[in-house]
């Protein structure tokens, strides 16, 4: 059984491994085998039908090489795309905190514009501007943050992050996105704010403007028939209800006040009322008033303080009163002495404004509706009211003829006083002339 296997093997090496004459090579001589490369195989040797390991091995390591490098190279890509988005974040969040600190109530921003000056290089004066500016500024910073996520979410793949990363960026741009939200929110309120104080304020401008025109246009128009504007007294000779004078102005809200006016009556019993002021829904707002054998009174709200002054001997007389809502506090002046003061006259009560102001004549109704009985009879001039009390040492210096004060509120001028029902004015005596009298 062993001979013919053994006589195969035999063939078979030396048909397909000996070299070429190897078949004459004489009996017993050795048989060598050699492995030849498949393109230099004997045609009579087919190669074999098994598959070749060595070149499958070699085929897989290429893939695997290309294949590492592809992943090495999306690595590396995605690991420069989120350092830029990390790069965007740092420089939005650099900005977002920039803008923070001129948070507050005008910010720092507002108080170096009211210095005149620009806070933020190149923004404009007007506070307005800057404020559409800085919302502009938020809305861009907004629409980048927005890229950013869009940009965010289309290049960075869900298994190429990690989770953490993933979740802490957009965690991140969602702070971002509320912070400016509600910054460009406080932006509009200041803006809106700015807008009702430059309102305000133009209001305010425009109101002293009229003022000042209102009082060059008087003064243009005034050509006084005296000396001097106020160099004029108000003549009430006779005890009627239809002779008075009427002051043009009307009185703004006061909390504190002075009158003074010179005097000259001879009346009796009573020189009468000088001056009244009466609002709507109060006619005795503020009244001075001498009737019957009463003593000179003045009242307030209705409220009655009497005063110590006796001016009927038909000479000139200067008269001083001061109040003050705070207490209730009066004094009164007689040819600049200090003659009685008080307190607990209408306390806290502001003088309301918009109401009329007549001379010689007390108000039943606002403007009208006299008595005879309480007119006033004589002469006045230079009454004059100041929206505060004055000093002792003014009062003095007024009266003596030291100094020339108007009143601030109610200046006493031609052209501001009109006279009715037989009522004239005359050039009045100087200051000088009525101090003589005294």
């Amino acid at each position: 059984m062993l001979l013919p296997v053994l006589a195969g093997f035999f063939f078979f090496f030396s048909a397909c491994g000996a070299p070429a004459g190897a078949q004459d090579t004489p009996a017993g001589s050795r048989f060598v085998c050699t492995s030849l490369p498949l393109d230099a195989a004997n045609p009579g040797c087919p190669p074999p039908s098994g598959p070749v390991v060595g070149g499958g091995l070699l085929l897989a390591e290429e893939e695997v090489k290309a294949t590492l490098l592809q992943l090495r190279e999306t690595i590396l890509q995605q690991k420069e795309t989120i350092g830029n988005q990390r790069e965007a974040i740092r420089e939005l969040s650099g900005k977002l905190g920039r803008c923070e600190s001129s948070d507050g109530r005008g910010g720092p921003w507002r108080k170096e514009l009211a210095k005149g000056k620009d806070t933020m290089g190149d923004l404009p004066r007007d506070p307005g501007k800057v404020v559409d500016q800085l919302t502009r500024t938020m809305q861009a910073l907004k629409d980048r943050l927005e890229n950013l996520e869009h940009q965010l979410r289309g290049n960075v793949t869900v298994g190429a992050l990690p989770n953490d990363l993933r979740e802490m960026l957009q965690r991140r741009l969602g702070e971002l996105e509320r912070q400016l939200l509600s910054k460009v929110s406080e932006l509009e309120n200041e803006k809106w704010l700015l807008h009702n104080e430059t309102s305000t304020h133009r209001q305010r401008t425009e109101a002293a403007l009229n003022a000042l025109l209102e009082r060059v246009s008087e003064l243009e128009r005034g050509t006084s028939a005296f000396k001097a504007p106020d160099e004029f007294k108000v003549s009430l000779p006779l005890r009627t209800n239809y002779l008075y004078g009427k002051i043009k102005k009307t009185l703004p809200e006061l909390y504190a006040f002075t009158v003074c006016l010179w005097l000259k009556s001879s009346a009796s019993p009573g020189i009468g009322t000088p001056f009244s002021y009466a609002v709507p829904g109060q006619t005795n707002e503020v009244v001075l008033i001498e009737w019957g054998n009463n003593p000179i009174e003045l009242l307030i709200n209705d409220k009655v303080a009497q005063l110590p002054l006796f001016i009927s001997d038909g000479k000139w007389h200067h008269i001083c009163i001061t109040w003050t809502t705070r207490d209730g506090m009066w004094e009164a002046f007689q040819d600049g002495e200090k003659l009685g003061t008080g307190e607990n006259l209408a306390p806290w009560h502001p003088i309301k404004p918009g109401g009329v102001l007549i001379l010689g004549q007390e108000q039943d109704t606002v403007g009208g509706r006299f008595d005879a009985t309480q007119a006033f009879v004589g002469e006045m001039s230079q009454f004059n009211i100041w929206d505060r009390v004055l000093k002792l040492d003014d009062i003095m210096k007024i009266a003596n003829c030291s100094i020339n004060m108007p009143g601030n509120i109610i200046p006493w001028v031609d052209n501001n006083v009109d006279v009715f029902g037989g009522a004239t004015k005359w050039p009045v005596e100087s200051c000088e002339e009525r101090l003589l009298d005294l």
